[in-house]
Parts: structure tokens; sequence; C-alpha cells
């Protein structure tokens, strides 16, 4: 797990985000445990959703708002192709991440990431940092950024 945090780490330095990792000591791998967690809302915790394109196999990240739900059509119509859920052990050979700790920074490979744009609206976001008890605050924007993701309408 350390090197998964490591990895989220030199990411966001390189980024030139300023983040703190927590580690938790309990799960924060749902919306709700890791608001508990953080002493925030729901909507205010990143889902680092991954999917997989159905035509190209390729993975596709979506940092979404806790408290929302992803629309498959509005992310296919991003991506420019049918979408179905990724396999696990997919996530986690070319991500580096287990689900529950996907991080929207430090993947083992460059994927195409589009966020949802109801995070914007918070002077502060939380998300996972490569473990299932490990987190960071950041502001959205610079979140966004960092992830190089676009911005887009992703919810239902």
């Amino acid at each position: 797990m350390a090197g998964s945090i490591d990895r989220v780490t030199r990411a966001a330095a390189d980024a030139g985000l300023d983040i703190e990792i927590r580690r938790m000591g309990t799960s924060t791998r749902t919306a709700e445990e890791a608001a508990a967690q953080c002493a925030c809302t729901v909507a205010q915790i990143v889902k680092s959703l991954v999917f997989q394109g159905e035509s190209s196999g390729k993975l596709f990240l979506f940092p979404v708002s806790g408290s929302n739900q992803l629309d498959p059509g509005k992310a296919a119509a991003l991506t420019g192709e049918p979408l179905k859920r990724a396999d696990p052990r997919q996530i986690r050979d070319e991500t580096g991440f287990a689900i529950g700790g996907v991080a929207p920074i430090g993947h083992l490979i460059a994927i195409p990431a589009f966020a949802d744009e109801t995070l914007l609206g918070f002077d502060r976001v939380w998300a996972a940092a490569g473990a299932h008890d490990a987190v960071f605050a950041a502001e959205p924007h610079a979140m966004v950024r960092a992830a190089q993701a676009v911005v887009a309408t992703l919810a239902v």
C-alpha cells in the first residue's frame, strides 16, 4: 500500500498540488465512510470511478461527487464509446490502485479523466490516496488540474 500512497504523493508534488495524506485507521472505501472520517458532507467526497470502453478496452476515470451517480450516457458521449464496469483486476494492474483506494492522481498509466462539475462548487474536497484508509483534501480546481481531467456534467 505504501507504494500506492507514495505514487499519489509524488504525483501531487509533480502537479504542484500541496496535499497531506491522512491514514484514517478505518475504511474510507465508500463515500459515506469517507465523509464520516473526514468530517465533511458526502458531496465533498471524490469517488474515482473507473470504467472501460466496450470497443477499445481502454480505461477512463470519472472523479464524481460522492452524492452523485454517474450518468452512463453522458460518460459514453465524452469518451466516444459505450462503457462498461472495468474488472477490478484490470483496474489494479493498470492504475496501481485497488477498488476503494483509487486516487484521482498517481496512476501507473495515463488515463483519460472527466471530472464531475459538481466538485467545483466546494472550497475543499476529499479523495482517496491509494489505500482503503488513506485520503487527502484539496481545493477542487487544483485537484482537477492535477488529474488532467476535463470538467463535465456527469450526474444523472
